[in-house]
């Protein structure tokens, strides 16, 4: 039976669509964010690199599955002095993949700390300075970040993917569909953000908290993301309905203005 032909087969990619795609709504989030931070007119296309190199890293992570399954196994360990009994206190070992997603966390991190902080403290000089740097060093600056994060997505994009399936071609179309996704959704996602402030800020409160699980996972404590996601659907749900009240406030507000305008012959 080939590999189209196997209702598996078609369990396999369609569950491995929605793993990826719900993957890549972190990383979605954070290329909108970067890329709002640019000149109107740079926007879309970092957006578009950005999300190109992502679909490159995975497709090259694919390509070298072996290389990929090997950054599971320990390069580090670290061990505390050891007990009366003549055994260690306790035993952190790290592999690659560990050590890159500690370091995407704290990147993550730190990145979405200075953007709340701008956020809450802006500083007059802040609007200045944007002005007076160069576009150019703005937009490699940014895909730079893109990359650095774009990496870490993609190696527990991959890893999550070969824990599914042992299929290439499975996995291969899954991450196009996926990365294609985030192409279509990402200039709607990033206008939606922009053009509602509230949002921004919880979408950071989201990078924090991706961030805080990308490092846990890192020390080996596995958190679900199934929490993670019902979380971020839940805050995303309430601020969808303060948003939905401060939109009939303000059409309560027009109407009652409306009201007391004195007409117009």
């Amino acid at each position: 039976m080939t590999l189209a032909a196997s209702p598996q087969a078609w369990a396999a990619l369609i569950t491995l669509i929605v793993m990826e795609v719900v993957l890549g709504i972190d990383n979605l989030v954070f290329i909108s964010i970067l890329s709002n931070k640019l000149p109107p007119g740079l926007r879309t296309r970092a957006r578009r690199i950005g999300i190109t190199l992502a679909l490159v890293m995975r497709l090259v992570l694919l390509s070298t599955i072996a290389w990929i399954v090997g950054l599971t196994k320990p390069v580090l360990n670290l061990g505390a002095p050891h007990d009366t009994g003549g055994h260690p206190m306790f035993d952190l070992s790290f592999s690659w993949r560990d050590l890159i997603l500690i370091a995407g966390g704290l990147f993550l991190i730190w990145k979405a700390t200075n953007e709340v902080h701008h956020a809450v403290d802006p500083r007059p000089t802040d609007d200045l300075l944007d002005r007076k740097a160069p576009a150019a060093a703005s937009f490699g600056a940014a895909i730079i970040q893109i990359v650095l994060l774009d990496l870490v997505f993609s190696v527990d994009s991959i890893l999550t993917a070969v824990g599914m399936t042992d299929d290439l071609p499975i996995m291969i179309a899954a991450v196009l569909v996926a990365v294609t996704v985030m192409m279509l959704a990402a200039d709607p996602l990033a206008n939606f953000i922009r053009d509602n402030p509230t949002v921004v800020m919880l979408a950071l409160g989201f990078l924090l908290m991706i961030g805080a699980t990308l490092i846990a996972d890192g020390f080996g404590v596995h958190v679900p993301k199934g929490y993670i996601y019902a979380a971020m659907a839940f805050s995303g749900l309430v601020e969808g309905l303060n948003m939905a009240s401060r939109n009939a406030d303000r059409r309560r507000n027009c109407a009652r203005e409306a009201g007391k305008a004195p007409a117009v012959d």
